[in-house]
């Protein structure tokens, strides 16, 4: 496996400079394990009143397929991805702005009971991604940034949290491409160890002479390095355009993920993908971006790809296991690894559809599920739950984030319009 270079000059000292100082000094305090503020309440949102009744008002228009049920879990503003606790009957959840969640379901009744901000002696950017390694170590994946919690499960109910810093600011992207377009980053930890961050390139289709940077160092890709010092960084795939959803099949250990393709093509076109890692190492596999999309959607050359006309494919790239219908935004994903729910689902993935902004009729703001075949490839993939789109309007009333399984096997979906989580429970009817 080839191990990628990152020395860029200069960004050590912009590192610094980028950060507020207030945020750095508090930073080193949590590392030092020192007291980094004085106030110890940390306010709550308020979980009851009209918006909490006018959510599950809005979800009565949620469709899903007999013997299922969706309620409001929790309110959560701006909610992103999740990571659900590996011990308490709590989880962790991202945003795009300067918060991370903890919501706590204390009294283990299937909804929330206290939302509030997690560490928040710390400024956070756009910490999207959240996920644990297997030992219980919080994993916060920012913009530009990696910090690793130790024991943030047990030890989030005050404001200052020990932390690792595994990646410091400005040298997870080189900072003249840091953008605010595409930067939401997600995360999972494998078995092995290794933390597998995601890097959308920040435009609709980079420029011509910024391919070869991108793919050697992953940005429209996804890494993999240790997740307590940043070392060993790897390039695992490329050809990508933004990734903001991946999962770890627990069965065969292949990283799976989405991707958000090209705007500006037209309303049915390109397809959205859902893709399978392989072969990971010798600098990572390639998924044919900028040149192909899905199965065989030229974009070289085309008005959305002008400058990138006679530039040549890979020789080999990877189709993606699902093509989904066009600008549908397919975010997070998780493999179902619960028991509550049929059998049919169980192992299958669900995958979050946050809806389209680039299309003259909205489409998407819906949960599928990709079946899998015996040999770990996927099958088919059919709508699970849909309804926060409004199809006589056309306004969301919802845009689903991600998913994920609590310890009961329930579905957690987050949803960042709403400012809610909501558990999807099934009974037999």
């Amino acid at each position: 496996m080839t191990s990628v270079p990152f020395a860029v000059a200069g960004i050590a000292c912009a590192a610094m400079l980028s950060l507020p100082a207030s945020a750095q000094q508090n930073l080193e305090k949590l590392k030092q394990m020192k007291v980094a503020t004085t106030d110890l309440n940390i306010p709550l949102v308020p979980q009851e009143g009209k918006n909490a009744a006018a959510i599950r008002e809005n979800l009565k228009r949620v469709k899903l397929p007999p013997g299922f049920k969706i309620d409001l879990f929790a309110v959560v503003p701006d909610a992103r991805h999740m990571a659900v606790a590996p011990s308490t009957n709590m989880l962790f959840v991202g945003t795009r702005k300067t918060t991370v969640w903890a919501v706590t379901d204390r009294n283990s009744d299937g909804v929330a009971d206290e939302v509030k901000s997690f560490a928040p002696s710390l400024k956070f950017t756009n910490p999207n991604g959240v996920c644990w390694t297997k030992d219980g170590f919080l994993i916060v994946a920012e913009h530009n940034r990696v910090l690793n919690f130790p024991a943030a499960e047990f030890f989030y109910e005050g404001p200052d949290v020990a932390v690792i810093e595994v990646v410091s600011q400005g040298k997870l992207v080189p900072p003249e491409e840091e953008s605010y377009n595409h930067g939401a980053r997600t995360c999972r930890v494998s078995d092995d160890g290794k933390l597998y961050v995601t890097l959308g390139q920040p435009y609709n289709v980079q420029p011509r002479e910024k391919v070869a940077m991108y793919e050697q160092l992953g940005i429209g890709g996804m890494v993999r390095m240790n997740p307590f010092d940043g070392s060993g960084r790897e390039v695992v795939a490329k050809g990508v355009r933004n990734s903001v959803g991946m999962d770890i099949n627990p069965k065969d250990k292949t990283v799976w993920f989405t991707d958000n393709q090209t705007d500006g093509m037209g309303d049915d076109t390109p397809p959205g993908e859902l893709n399978r890692i392989t072969k990971p190492g010798g600098g990572g596999e390639h998924f044919g971006y900028p040149f192909i999309h899905g199965n065989n959607v030229q974009i070289a050359g085309t008005s959305a790809a002008p400058d990138l006309k006679d530039m040549k494919p890979p020789a080999q790239w990877t189709k993606p296991q699902i093509e989904f219908p066009a600008h549908q935004a397919q975010l997070g994903m998780t493999f179902y690894n619960g028991k509550m729910f049929p059998a049919q689902y169980q192992g299958g993935i669900f995958v979050a559809a946050h809806g389209s902004w680039n299309r003259t009729k909205a489409s998407g703001g819906l949960v599928n599920f990709v079946s899998l075949k015996a040999d770990g490839t996927a099958d088919k993939s059919t709508v699970f739950a849909e309804g926060w789109l409004d199809s006589e309007t056309g306004t969301y009333r919802g845009r689903p984030v991600d998913v994920a399984v609590m310890k009961d096997g329930s579905l957690l979906v987050s949803d960042d319009y709403a400012g809610a989580i909501y558990r999807i429970t099934y009974s037999a009817p």
